[in-house]
């Protein structure tokens, strides 16, 4: 969830940023016309420019396409809908558009813990293999202790020898 937040957050700015840069545009132009200074006006005209067309771009296809993924996000993890079926009827949108903003959700990252199965959503119970514990006897000491799959170059903890880890 946070990362969805994250990106709204961004998508937020981006747009805010546009759509002042328009009037400020304007008014570094009409500064700029009135000082006689080309560098001022040119620079009002590259901000009227970006806002003007990036504006509404930034609040239709970048922040509202954004909040729009944050609804479905909201509904599989807070109201509990597993099905697109489900989904649909409880943002009054038909099917066809809930899958792709579901596929858009699953691609960005913004349902993590869960799996698509079709028109289900199912947690996801895999267990991450990199964090599990394995046992080992050291073959300086012999002394049993255990480690964590992630470490690359696992030691015994008495007496540092370096534990073979191709024999497990």
């Amino acid at each position: 969830m946070e990362k969805i937040k994250h990106d709204l957050k961004k998508q937020l700015i981006t747009a805010v940023i546009l759509t002042v840069s328009l009037p400020f545009g304007g008014v570094l132009l009409g500064v700029g016309l009135g000082i006689g200074q080309p560098g001022v006006w040119a620079v009002g005209i590259a901000f009227m420019v970006a806002g003007f067309y990036g504006c509404p771009i930034a609040w239709a296809a970048g922040y509202g396409n954004t909040k729009g993924l944050v609804r479905v996000v909201n509904a599989v993890r807070d109201e509990h809908l597993y099905t697109v079926q489900e989904i649909s009827a409880q943002l009054g949108v038909n099917e066809r558009q809930v899958r792709m903003k579901l596929d858009a959700c699953f691609n960005k990252q913004y349902l993590t813990g869960f799996k698509r199965e079709g028109d289900i959503i199912k947690a996801n119970f895999n267990k991450d293999i990199l964090n599990r514990t394995l046992s080992a006897e050291c073959v300086n000491c012999g002394a049993k202790f255990s480690y964590n799959a992630a470490d690359h170059a696992p030691r015994c903890p008495y007496c540092g020898s370096p534990v073979n880890t191709n024999n497990l």
